[in-house]
């Protein structure tokens, strides 16, 4: 084998590969028409070539049943009586609405009184709103969690003082429990939500290639020029 021809074949292999060639392709073309050696060598390598990328599989064991059985599984309860809690929540919002039960609001005939009471049903509802929003889609739960924490905070203190005046009748106080169990049965929700596993939880950061494009090197200091390297394969035609 001369010179020639071993540059020729580093032309064949980079073909094979996929990658730009040392050798311009009319040049290897007609090399491989008049060296009987090199034809023979590209049979080779593409023989090799074709027999590794083809190969059989070999078996593996079939690991689906055990992942399944090990995979986390979110209980459903707390969503479904999040749920249950939220349609309790928007009845009792329908029912102060239409007055059908009398939930010890009181008179509000006066034009103050019919605002507070209004203001109260709009809480109602949309209190209710959300905790069904929260059962239907955890992740919403984060959102209501602060709000609902708050206005309970403060409804407590407020509930205290009108039971010590005896300005609140008790069927009032208990009306509020649907909240109460809603703000339980909120956080229950959004640490199951928080806790499960995500599909890319289990591939390792190193591993997490953006595919739109490749990395890319950091940055020189001192702004230099960066050069880029040339394949040691390629030689002059």
């Amino acid at each position: 084998m001369d010179v020639d021809c071993s540059h020729i074949r580093e032309g064949i292999s980079a073909r094979v590969d996929g990658e730009e060639s040392p050798v311009p392709a009319a040049r290897l073309d007609e090399h491989l028409a008049r060296c009987a050696d090199c034809r023979e060598w590209q049979r080779g390598v593409l023989d090799l070539t074709r027999r590794l990328r083809v190969r059989p599989a070999e078996p593996v064991p079939d690991l689906v049943g055990e992942v399944l059985a090990a995979r986390a599984v979110r209980p459903r309860w707390p969503r479904l009586l999040l749920g249950v809690v939220a349609v309790c929540q928007l009845l009792l919002g329908l029912v102060q609405v239409t007055g059908l039960v009398d939930l010890g609001h009181g008179g509000h005939a006066g034009s103050m009184s019919s605002h507070l009471f209004n203001e109260s049903t709009a809480w109602n509802l949309a209190l209710g709103v959300g905790l069904l929003l929260s059962a239907m889609r955890p992740r919403t739960a984060a959102g209501l969690l602060p709000v609902l924490s708050a206005f309970l905070v403060v409804l407590t203190g407020f509930s205290v003082v009108d039971l010590l005046n005896d300005a609140v009748p008790a069927t009032r106080l208990l009306s509020h429990g649907f909240l109460v169990a809603g703000l339980v049965l909120l956080i229950v929700v959004r640490r199951h939500h928080r806790d499960a596993p995500k599909p890319d939880a289990a591939e390792p950061p190193e591993h997490q290639v953006s595919t739109g494009r490749a990395a890319e090197p950091p940055e020189e200091d001192g702004g230099t020029e960066r050069h880029h390297l040339r394949p040691v394969s390629h030689h002059a035609a």
